[in-house]
């Protein structure tokens, strides 16, 4: 009986890289993921020796399926515009061609937030919710996706918006409540200020919130008193994988179907 090749999501994050073969039909993955610690500087070229390994471990499950990799960073056309929480030598960098070149195979790149919010639009949290919705994921720093309607403004990148002057996944990011052994309650007195300034700004119907805190949303969303439904991400720190993946594979269909 014929293997089964399935797509490969590899998410590039501010203190990891992990990856997995994911089941497009389902959003599941398809085989236990595999992470490795960041290097200790995340230049491309070293991030890429790590993004190989993973495609290389999973070689026998995804053939020459098309890969999906996220960054923490602006992408436009594949190339990287920002550099918040890796290596400023990404800036410039067209990851889209390093990775083609670096893995034999298309590979899709996509800022890790969108890719997650992605995940939760075609699986999760945002799933058949029409209207403005607010993909927040909470790790290293703040990232967001943006959806209207179900399609997706790319690089929304809210976790950047000042606040009492300063970044603000500045003072939080869940790294933040780790790094500061911040309360629930003082931690979500910070998210409370942050999702606030962003519902004055866009009025969003739902905010899903991800990352792998996500896991704990009992702990500090019931402590959240906004306007907008809030609610936890359904695939918690598997979206960034599973959105990634699930892009590639549109990806590749679409570009088949413009050359055809």
């Amino acid at each position: 009986m014929p293997t089964t090749h399935h797509p490969l999501g590899i998410d590039i994050g501010g203190s990891g890289i992990k990856g997995a073969p994911v089941d497009p039909a389902k959003g599941q993955f398809a085989k236990d993921r595999l992470r490795f610690e960041n290097p200790k500087r995340s230049t491309p070229d070293a991030v890429v020796d790590i993004v190989v390994q993973i495609a290389e471990h999973f070689a026998d499950d995804t053939g020459d399926s098309p890969i999906g990799v996220t960054l923490p960073a602006v992408v436009t056309n594949g190339v990287v515009r920002t550099a918040a929480n890796i290596d400023p030598a990404w800036i410039g960098t067209d990851a889209r061609k390093l990775l083609s070149d670096r893995l034999g195979r298309p590979v899709t790149v996509v800022n890790d937030a969108d890719a997650a919010g992605l995940g939760e639009l075609e699986f999760g949290a945002a799933r058949n919710a029409g209207g403005l919705v607010l993909v927040s994921t909470l790790g290293t720093g703040i990232g967001s996706a943006l959806f209207y309607d179900g399609v997706l403004v790319p690089n929304s990148e809210l976790g950047h918006l000042e606040i009492d002057g300063r970044d603000a996944e500045q003072r939080a990011s869940s790294s933040v409540k780790d790094d500061k052994n911040l309360s629930w309650q003082e931690w979500a007195d910070r998210l409370q200020r942050y999702f606030s300034h962003v519902e004055d700004l866009l009025w969003p119907d739902l905010i899903v919130v991800g990352g792998g805190i996500s896991r704990k949303a009992d702990k500090f969303l019931p402590l959240l008193h906004l306007r907008a439904p809030i609610v936890a991400a359904e695939l918690q720190n598997s979206a960034g994988i599973i959105g990634a993946a699930w892009l590639a594979c549109n990806d590749t269909a679409a570009q088949t179907e413009s050359d055809a």
